[in-house]
């Protein structure tokens, strides 16, 4: 396998939760921004925006809603947020009806848009050796979340990023071996769940020794556990916001 910097910085992500209490300087803020500001964008719509949130009110409200101590603690917040409002009243002020802004197809392209360019900032925050941990909670009291960030129709919140200077050094977390996830030309469908015996034991060994007194089982135990069976939770309810957000309203 090929080395250089960029590449054994990817491959050795740890996600960070603790963070030295300072916040990023000016230049940092700037060149976040600008690499967000060059991501590929699907059909140049540039259906993406990014919220910096220094509120420290905001932040609280964020953090209560994740339920996660770190999220909004130290460090700096960023929220990578769907956006086709911008676009739409692109379309209004010069004339034009909002034509396919609210399809299914467009905010998938938007959604495209944002994941890369949260994947591109958190590739340039980690080559300035800096830690990141994405925030997938930021979706689990979708309207909560909407009415604290005060976003407008036609957008929509998909990943939340606690950023700062590392004050942990976690494990790196083992991950699925590739003959499971990286095909040649076609998807093995031949799949047993008994030739996950060693990965089992890899990642209960990486939990036990992260935190001896908090057991968190096997791959296959975890994937049939809670995470997964049948619950109700506030992200149910994403659809409906989705659509009274203005988006995908062809998806019934």
């Amino acid at each position: 396998m090929l080395h250089n910097s960029t590449i054994d910085k990817q491959i050795n992500h740890r996600s960070i939760r603790k963070f030295k209490d300072e916040t990023l300087s000016k230049e940092h803020l700037e060149t976040l921004y600008t690499v967000f500001q060059h991501t590929a964008t699907s059909m140049f719509m540039q259906n993406a925006s990014i919220l910096h949130i220094s509120d420290k009110d905001k932040r609280a409200k964020i953090q209560k809603l994740c339920n996660q101590k770190y999220v909004g603690a130290e460090g700096d917040l960023f929220v990578f947020v769907v956006d086709l409002y911008r676009n739409q009243q692109i379309r209004k002020q010069l004339g034009k009806d909002d034509g396919r802004v609210h399809t299914t197809d467009i905010f998938f392209q938007a959604m495209e848009d944002t994941l890369l360019a949260f994947q591109n900032v958190a590739n340039v925050v980690e080559s300035m050796d800096l830690g990141y941990v994405p925030l997938g909670t930021i979706n689990d009291h979708p309207l909560k979340m909407l009415k604290v960030l005060d976003l407008p129709k036609l957008t929509f919140p998909v990943l939340g990023m606690q950023v700062g200077i590392p004050d942990q050094k976690p494990q790196l977390k083992p991950r699925l071996p590739l003959k499971f996830t990286a095909f040649e030309n076609k998807y093995n469908k031949d799949f047993q769940v008994k030739d996950l015996k060693h990965y089992d034991q890899v990642v209960t060994t990486y939990y036990d020794l992260r935190d001896a007194n908090r057991r968190i089982d096997s791959f296959t135990k975890q994937i049939t556990g809670k995470k997964l069976d049948n619950h109700e939770t506030d992200r149910d309810q994403i659809p409906e916001e989705l659509h009274k957000q203005g988006l995908c309203l062809d998806w019934k």
